[in-house]
């Protein structure tokens, strides 16, 4: 199995919050992977060695200084309630709404969904914000979501 219920996800409640309700259609395209479907995608495109953005080093891409090209304060639109992801993020990435983006916490909890879905929910996943990445299938770019409020965009070594 690819995917398990979302209700199975400890922190369940970010994707039912009632100020930030999520349509059927939404919630139902943001699928949460099975341990083993995230640890493949995790050492595929994130770390072989890390579990977690906690621990990333300079000798991974994502602990990589030079990784990172810009920032941007994601809290404050957030705290403003804007409804779409900030434009600055979306121009950076410059992907296309139907990309297949993965939404990293740690090696055992992915996110799929498609950009689009997570450009109208992204304030909901921002209660994640501990790291964690935002990647795209066949994509360099890569947006690294902190919980200072800022987020840390960047493009991954291709490969």
């Amino acid at each position: 199995m690819n995917y398990i219920s979302i209700e199975e996800f400890k922190k369940a409640w970010v994707f039912k919050h009632k100020d930030l309700p999520i349509d059927d259609v939404d919630l139902n395209a943001i699928k949460l992977m099975s341990a083993e479907r995230a640890a493949v995608l995790w050492t595929t495109m994130v770390s072989r060695e890390k579990d977690h953005p906690d621990f990333f080093t300079q000798s991974e891409w994502a602990g990589d200084e030079s990784t990172w090209s810009d920032s941007f304060n994601w809290e404050q639109p957030w705290e403003a309630g804007e409804p779409a992801l900030p434009q600055t993020l979306c121009t950076f990435l410059e992907w296309e709404d139907n990309t297949t983006v993965y939404f990293c916490l740690s090696r055992k909890y992915v996110f799929e969904t498609s950009f689009g879905v997570f450009k109208r929910c992204w304030q909901n996943f921002m209660f994640l914000a501990d790291g964690s990445l935002l990647l795209g299938k066949k994509r360099q770019g890569v947006i690294q979501f902190l919980e200072s409020g800022h987020a840390k965009l960047g493009l991954r070594p291709k490969g």
